[in-house]
């Protein structure tokens, strides 16, 4: 249950974001707020603006349109590695991991950690592999080992390790595009996990996900897309599956905002 002020925490907030494509509009006036320590839904059927938005927030994309804050000062966000800068992380449905390297060897990828020897820079493998473990207690997570291969683990270790090289990163929000898919009933129950210690660590997390019964499971707050605009944003406690599904489909309209994060007062002259 979401229990804070409607301003307070708030990280980062899209106001009156747009995308075009040419003449297809992806996103129109998008307006959301994003706190830390809260899991925020991003739901909505084929075609609806999710994957665009991630776009746009993990620099893949810029806006057309609008204005990103990020800690109360405008942010743009041109690159992946930008987005990396200002603390955004986004693990994909792909979660780009190299199946016949380790675990450690995967979350320290392009950032090894080395020590010098007659001058030279050596790898410390020894305190990568203490890193990740930390990293992995961090999370509540159960990998055999730093030092075992990924193409050794489960979906749900895959997940943990994907989400350990955001959170070494210093990331402020973790945005999960489709995480339990494909994933067994154990796995997906072990993702979820995961995701409220990132909530309970004082992360961000913007989960976008398909599978409504893990939106309700985990998520504080639900936004809704259709058709590149938002029809609905609640608390998860003041709705239900059906009602949410009756907003995605268009078969009942949703409120723009039931449980509204104040937008900033505009400056006056």
């Amino acid at each position: 249950m979401v229990t804070m002020s409607e301003t307070e925490n708030i990280w980062l907030r899209l106001t009156d974001i747009s995308k075009h494509f040419g003449a297809v509009i992806a996103l129109e006036g998008l307006d959301v707020a994003i706190r830390l320590g809260e899991v925020l839904a991003l739901v909505g059927d084929n075609g609806a603006g999710k994957s665009t938005l991630v776009k746009l927030l993990s620099g893949a994309y810029p806006s057309s349109a609008g204005e990103i804050t990020i800690g109360g000062a405008v942010a743009t966000i041109e690159t992946p590695s930008k987005a990396r800068q200002l603390g955004i992380a986004t693990i994909f449905q792909e979660l780009a991991l190299i199946e016949n390297l380790t675990v450690y060897e995967n979350i320290f990828l392009g950032r090894e950690m080395v020590r010098p020897i007659l001058g030279l820079p050596i790898l410390d493998r020894k305190k990568m592999r203490n890193r990740v473990m930390e990293l992995i207690d961090e999370l509540g997570s159960h990998i055999p080992s730093s030092g075992a291969l990924v193409s050794e683990l489960s979906g749900g270790q895959r997940q943990a390790v994907a989400i350990a090289r955001a959170i070494d990163l210093e990331t402020k929000l973790v945005i999960m595009d489709e995480p339990t898919a494909a994933l067994a009933v154990a796995e997906t129950r072990k993702v979820l996990k995961l995701i409220e210690q990132l909530r309970d660590n004082g992360k961000a997390v913007l989960l976008v996900s398909h599978n409504l019964n893990d939106v309700f499971q985990v998520s504080d707050r639900i936004v809704v897309l259709r058709r590149g605009r938002k029809v609905a944003e609640c608390a998860k406690s003041e709705t239900d599956v059906e009602e949410v599904v009756s907003w995605i489909t268009g078969g009942k309209p949703g409120p723009q905002m039931r449980n509204p994060v104040t937008k900033r007062p505009k400056e006056r002259d």
